[in-house]
């Protein structure tokens, strides 16, 4: 295989912002905030939403502020009358 062809993999932390739940894993993601943890330097990627907070895998529906959402799309597609 040629070299330099594939990306350089770092260790990454993606953690959940609502859970506190943190993911090991390499990945290509270089973030600005990192941590040692167990003798290792991780990237700190901050997740809204993981397998843990998603409300697919835990059943619990979430409240998601819409709000003046709907007025804005009416106001922007609603016809003119002349």
């Amino acid at each position: 295989m040629k070299k330099g062809a594939h990306p350089q993999l770092y260790p990454v932390c993606y953690e959940d912002v609502s859970s506190g739940k943190r993911i090991f894993t390499v990945s290509t993601v270089r973030g600005r905030t990192k941590e040692v943890i167990d003798g290792v330097e991780y990237t700190i990627v901050p997740r809204d939403v993981t397998d843990d907070s998603h409300p697919a895998f835990t059943g619990i529906k979430r409240f998601v502020d819409t709000a003046g959402r709907v007025e804005k799309f009416e106001k922007r597609f609603t016809r003119r009358r002349s």
